[in-house]
């Protein structure tokens, strides 16, 4: 099994949720986060002072996948996202040891 991880702009996640609901998967968890990578910071102008935010808004995603699935659901959300612009975010993989319902006490494949 595989933990697909994407950061990704706020403004994709309606079109990310939509792709991947149609392709099949059940769960998802999203977080918000702030980083920066290549883009760095910007500056902004408050009642006449200059001031650097050097974190930018994103959406953290986590999507827990069979291994067969993990090109797939990297394909829908790389599709959904992209603008071709810096910022768009990142998409990597972690593999995954074990997984298990709480509710039921599934395991493995039957738990996702």
């Amino acid at each position: 099994m595989k933990l697909i991880t994407a950061i990704i702009q706020p403004h994709a996640l309606q079109a990310v949720t939509d792709s991947l609901r149609e392709y099949g998967i059940t769960g998802i968890t999203v977080t918000e986060v702030a980083g920066y990578g290549r883009q760095g910071g910007h500056t902004e102008v408050y009642r006449g002072a200059e001031y650097t935010i050097d974190t930018i808004p994103k959406l953290k995603l986590e999507v827990l996948a069979l291994e067969d699935d993990q090109e797939s659901i990297i394909d829908l959300i790389l599709a959904a996202s992209r603008t071709g612009r810096i910022g768009d975010g990142k998409i990597w993989t972690t593999d995954v040891g074990s997984v298990v319902r709480v509710r039921t006490g599934e395991r493995g494949a039957d738990a996702l």
